[in-house]
């Protein structure tokens, strides 16, 4: 691990929400190796009030749970507090994905999965929110973007369509913040992923188009171009 996980890793706790007991036992001793403290919960209820109690830095989330399903539990922990959550699935298809991102699941893998590849998206969320904190604490003269009916404001991660307000996920914010910066422009799903989500893993461009398709839901589809072959672009309508 490079100095700089292990400056990300220091002082934080995961929350693990997982009922199969080897797979939960493989993620937290993965993440403990890596200078995580970390939590185990084996149900929905269990989770929810696990959350509340020890208030993680990053939640890795199964999304079949017994007592509550996992898209319960990420409405739930995030109505409380806005925490990073990745998701951990073995359902696959387009719904069940959109209605997590949409629920505020910031990232998620489908298993089998890599328990490398799930440190580095731990180590990539967390980076994203101290960027995001040293954001809000030193840059005070951003001015807020308007572009495609949208004003989008970098300090108070709001933003408004037409005059109304749309709220998105904080994953969601970072990307379309990140787009409209430069309107016009065509970026690879890697760059992207690099860019937004902080790492660089072939499997998660899926995540940038399931985040995409999200966005063109909230946004409308003409905000977001595709550009076939290449990536996406966000459209300056004027």
């Amino acid at each position: 691990m490079s100095t700089q996980d292990h400056s990300t890793a220091r002082g934080r706790t995961i929350l693990v929400i997982e009922d199969e007991a080897p797979i939960a036992d493989a993620i937290a001793a993965r993440l403990r190796s890596e200078g995580y403290a970390v939590e185990i919960a084996v149900d929905g209820p269990g989770g929810v009030s696990r959350c509340a109690d020890v208030h993680p830095d990053a939640v890795v989330l199964d999304l079949m749970l017994p007592g509550m399903d996992g898209l319960e539990v990420c409405e739930q922990i995030q109505a409380e507090r806005a925490v990073p959550v990745l998701i951990l699935t073995a359902r696959d298809s387009e719904h069940d994905l959109l209605v997590g991102l949409g629920v505020g699941a910031d990232d998620y893998m489908t298993k089998p999965f890599s328990s490398r590849e799930l440190v580095a998206r731990v180590h990539a969320l967390l980076r994203r929110v101290d960027r995001s904190r040293a954001a809000g604490a030193t840059d005070k003269v951003r001015e807020i973007i308007r572009v495609a009916q949208l004003d989008i404001d970098p300090i108070t991660r709001r933003v408004h369509q037409d005059g109304e307000p749309v709220h998105l996920t904080p994953t969601e914010f970072d990307l379309v913040l990140f787009l409209a910066e430069t309107p016009g422009a065509v970026f690879t799903r890697e760059d992207l992923l690099e860019e937004v989500w902080g790492y660089a893993v072939a499997s998660g461009v899926r995540t940038v188009d399931s985040h995409i398709r999200a966005l063109r839901r909230k946004l409308g589809n003409d905000v977001i171009r595709t550009v076939h072959g290449v990536g996406y672009a966000f459209e300056d309508a004027a």
